[in-house]
């Protein structure tokens, strides 16, 4: 057979089919739609004979378009190819309206569609009935009119897939090997699928149509929907549910249905696995199937492993499907074999049984029978949570909505969660305009966090330790009504055990707390530098025995009271014999003892230690070191950022580059480098510590903490971060090393790992907390800074000649060649020129922070200033300390160094400790000692200094 053979037999068959079509057409469709039943149950069943009649009617126009272009194609003299076979060219068309007729069709089966038609009292039944009779003995000899109609309705057209068959395998059989016969063997491989999938759907129908004609109206009613097909029975292939919980167990395409007595509980196939492979095969038995669902968990036993391979088979090929959307073609064909469905799913369900989600609705990712990855919690009355989920629970990064109850306002909790728990660290914005950033543990404020009240009414900042969601611990609380500021320990919320008060004003106080109330005696350092030590009223008035020392030296002791409308009184002694009173008093600092250092923010410290611990997983590191994200924007792109893909600028800061690097630098030539890059970096490690702790510093001594009390305090806190950071370093070393399977350094010393925080990491992290340890020296230092710049105004008005002549530098040491001189301009006149270089250097001491960069400039001045002597002596000279004192004061009062006290001693406090003993270090005393000597100066020059001006 050719393809003009195949043409001519096609355009016969499709002839004979268009005729049979009309016939149906005529005779049972149009009779059939002719009026619509009254009742409920007819009128479903006539919207799906309307649907079917559609399927119909579009199956017929294709066939008459077929049969129209394969007359015209016969009626002309051109050579036939396979293109003119319409049903081969055009296969997907034919295929899929013959599959969507007949899966019509089987809806209508199912809701015993013909039964009811077949019954009807229409008129137009009753006229057509006669014919329509005649019409069906042609096709069945079957007198049940139902049974008839349903023949008629699928066997002619049943019987044309199988002519396609035979004339498309008898053009196959002619055709030679060629890209036509395998387009030609192909269409057959279709054809023979479709011939099957009929076999198919009829013979399901039929079988989900007998089940409902089994089961009770309750059942029916409930659970039969024209589109559901039933795919086993436990009474045609017995299975069991465990504990007894079903009479009978029915595998639909949609749901699997347990019936027990009068009732059933249905579980949707998109959220049912079947596990055979549990851990507990005694609960399982030899022949068990275990179903997992989001709420119950039960096993389903064959009787051997045969049946047990059957069911196991079915339902996964179930599942798979419905997870499709669609079913298989044909419908248990080779397609589905051996395919097991996805135990990652997406979907959504509302939870009914008593658990933390009951009437939840999920929306989200599953994994066996739990919420799985991403996805959305709602509850009825306005609760929300968006996140990451792990085995039920929430766990990782998540959103959580809570409504409050006495207003319209929700609290919002952007938190790291843990097996179902707040964990880690999260920001929480109350619905009354407070807002916590800190750590959480089991759903409360647990570690280092910040609170703070931006209402109107009253704003306060707490930054400290939490504990059992209370303040309990070290912190930091800040009243922005009354202008005060405390720093010590709390309990139960309280202020509770040593604590300072600094207020706006600059007075400032110790005393012993307990919950909230001041008791004992206590230290009041007041703003004019008196000292009161004793018992004192919370608005600061004397009460009770005490001691007050004036700045003048005076001392008065005895016992004080404040009777109303008479002020304050006091019966005592007052000594005199002190001219002043002494600095130890004055400047005394605070908190040196109450609060070691070590104890100070050790919520911060846990977090990282802990972080390290756990092997530094990525996906838990922002949990752990989450705290340098203070805005709840910059926590959500910081989860995005551990998810997403990131760019090649952030490459090296993912933890295995971290510490494959960590290995790469540690030798001490890279190693400044590489924790500078760190240390400056928010995405890594070592860089969010040092922003934690730059929070930290800055609420306890920024602003109205800016007190010369606490200048100790602040000072050792700076100096056992860069201690503590160092020891992170090394614990991540000591990781990376591990993981890298080579042997750890061996721990060194205490000392030698304190040098290394002094040398290595101080000078690197100083200018973070700079400005507010700078200020605190500042005004430690304020009162004989004020009597160096008064020297400073002195001396400057000398010029050059007078100023060297009054310091005591030797003659021939003076560079008299600087002095150039304009017209009508005497030498004894001229300022700022001699030691011009050395005065530049050392004014730049102020431009850097880093002590080690502050010494390099004082030498760098020494060396400019021996370099200016050897030039006027025309020789190397090396300047003894008897001449380099007096140059060196030369050159610091033209420096004109504001605060050069403050410089001085942040300088020798935080420099190395090696450099101690050294040039450093002399450098450093030479030029205290110059500090020293100008505030001391008593210039009684001026009167002459002013007749050199007018003369």
């Amino acid at each position: 057979m050719c393809a003009a053979e195949a043409t001519s037999s096609l355009l016969q068959v499709e002839e004979n089919f268009s005729a049979c079509l009309a016939r149906m057409d005529a005779l049972i469709f149009k009779p059939l739609l002719q009026s619509e039943p009254s009742d409920q149950k007819g009128k479903e069943n006539f919207k799906l004979f309307l649907l079917l009649n559609d399927q119909f009617q579009a199956l017929w126009n294709l066939t008459e378009e077929n049969y129209r272009i394969v007359k015209e194609k016969c009626s002309t003299s051109e050579s036939f190819c396979i293109q003119d076979i319409y049903i081969v060219w055009k296969g997907d068309l034919f295929l899929s309206l013959y599959i969507r007729y007949f899966v019509t069709f089987a809806n209508y089966v199912v809701v015993h569609g013909f039964e009811h038609a077949t019954k009807s009292k229409s008129e137009a039944w009753k006229h057509h009935k006669t014919v329509l009779k005649q019409f069906l003995t042609d096709f069945t000899s079957e007198t049940s009119m139902s049974l008839a109609l349903y023949t008629v309705l699928h066997k002619p057209i049943r019987d044309h897939v199988e002519q396609y068959i035979l004339l498309l395998n008898k053009l196959n059989e002619v055709l030679k090997e060629s890209s036509e016969k395998d387009i030609v063997n192909s269409a057959v491989k279709e054809y023979v699928k479709l011939k099957s999938f009929i076999s198919q759907v009829l013979d399901e129908a039929c079988f989900t149509k007998t089940l409902w004609k089994s089961l009770g109206y309750k059942f029916t009613d409930m659970l039969c929907v024209p589109e559901r097909r039933l795919l086993e029975d436990s009474k045609n292939l017995p299975i069991s549910a465990s504990t007894n919980r079903s009479d009978r167990i029915l595998l639909f395409d949609d749901v699997l249905v347990l019936i027990q007595g009068n009732s059933f509980q249905s579980f949707d196939l998109k959220l049912v696995w079947v596990d055979e492979t549990c851990r507990e095969k005694s609960a399982l038995g030899p022949y068990g199937l275990r179903i997992i669902t989001p709420e119950e968990t039960f096993v389903l036993t064959a009787k051997d492993p045969q049946m047990k391979a059957v069911w196991q088979w079915k339902l996964n090929q179930a599942i798979r499907q419905a997870l499709n959307g669609k079913r298989d073609f044909p419908l248990w064909g080779k397609t589905g074999e051996g395919t097991e469905p996805s135990s990652y799913r997406f979907f959504t369900y509302v939870f009914r049984l008593e658990s933390k989600f009951k009437s939840a609705s999920y929306e989200g990712e599953w994994h066996w029978g739990k919420p799985h990855g991403k996805g959305t919690l709602k509850w009825r009355d306005g609760r929300n949570h968006v996140g990451d989920f792990k085995e039920g629970l929430e766990h990782g990064f998540g959103i959580c909505l809570v409504p409050r109850r006495s207003e319209d306002r929700y609290d919002c909790y952007k938190c790291h969660w843990y097996e179902g728990k707040m964990r880690g660290y999260g920001i929480c914005e109350y619905g009354n305009d407070m807002v916590y950033k800190g750590y959480f543990k089991d759903d409360v404020r647990q570690g280092f966090g910040i609170l703070e009240n931006f209402s109107a009414e009253h704003p306060f900042k707490y930054t400290g330790q939490w504990e059992n969601d209370k303040k309990n611990g070290y912190g930091v609380w800040e009243d922005k009504d009354r202008g005060e500021r405390y720093i010590g320990t709390w309990l139960d919320d309280h202020r509770h055990g040593q604590g300072i008060v600094v207020t706006q004003s600059g007075v400032c106080y110790q005393r012993t707390f307990h919950a909230d109330k001041m008791v004992g005696s206590g230290i009041l350092l007041l703003e004019d530098d008196s000292v009161y030590e004793g018992n004192f009223t919370q608005d600061l008035t004397f009460v009770g025995k005490g001691k007050l020392s004036f700045a003048n030296g005076f001392i008065l002791e005895g016992t004080f009271t404040n009777k109303s409308g008479q002020g304050l009184q006091t019966q005592g002694i007052l000594n005199t014999s002190n001219e002043q009173l002494d600095e130890r008093i004055t400047k005394a600092q605070l908190g040196l003892k109450e609060f070691p250092v070590e104890k100070r923010w050790k919520g911060i410290y846990d977090q990282f230690l802990e972080f390290i611990h756990s092997g530094c997983k990525e996906e838990m590191e922002e949990s752990f070191t989450g705290f340098h994200i203070q805005t709840s924007k910059e926590l959500r792109k910081s989860q995005e950022y551990l998810f997403c893909q990131r760019g090649s600028e952030d490459v090296s800061w993912k933890t295995e580059d971290i510490l494959e690097e960590l290995v790469q630098h540690h030798e001490l030539g890279s190693l400044q480098s590489y924790l500078e890059k760190a240390l400056k970096s928010s995405l890594h490690p070592l860089g969010k510590l040092l922003k934690a702790l730059t929070i930290a510093f800055q609420a306890t001594y920024s602003g109205i903490g800016a007190n010369r009390h606490l200048l100790t305090m602040a000072q050792e806190e700076v100096k056992y971060y860069a201690k503590k950071i160092w020891e992170f370093y090394q614990g991540l070393l000591h990781l990376a090393l591990e993981q890298k399977g080579q042997l750890p350094v061996k721990c060194v010393d205490g000392e030698v790992s304190d040098q290394k925080a002094y040398s290595v990491v101080l000078p690197l992290i100083l200018p973070c907390f700079y400005p507010e340890l700078f200020m605190l020296y500042m005004l430690y230092h304020e009162r004989e800074d004020d009597l160096y710049c008064q020297g400073i105004v002195d001396l400057s008005l000398f010029p050059d000649i007078k100023l060297l002549e009054f310091l005591d530098v030797q003659k021939h040491l003076w560079p008299l060649k600087d002095l150039t001189l304009t017209t009508n301009q005497r030498r004894s006149l001229i300022k700022d020129k001699c030691f011009l270089s050395a005065t530049e250097c050392l004014q730049k001491l102020i431009t850097t922070v880093d002590p080690r960069e502050k010494l390099l400039i004082l030498q760098k001045t020494y060396e400019e200033i021996e370099s200016t002597v050897s030039r006027v002596v025309e020789k190397d000279y090396k300047l003894p300390m008897d001449d380099l004192l007096p140059l060196l004061m030369y050159v610091v009062s033209r420096a004109k160094i504001q605060h050069l006290g403050a410089e001085i001693h942040l300088i020798r406090d935080l420099m190395d400790p090696t450099n101690q003993g050294g040039l450093y270090d002399f450098l450093l005393t030479a030029l205290e000692s110059c500090y020293e000597h100008i505030q001391k100066m008593r210039l009684h020059q001026r009167e002459n200094c002013h007749m050199v001006h007018t003369s």
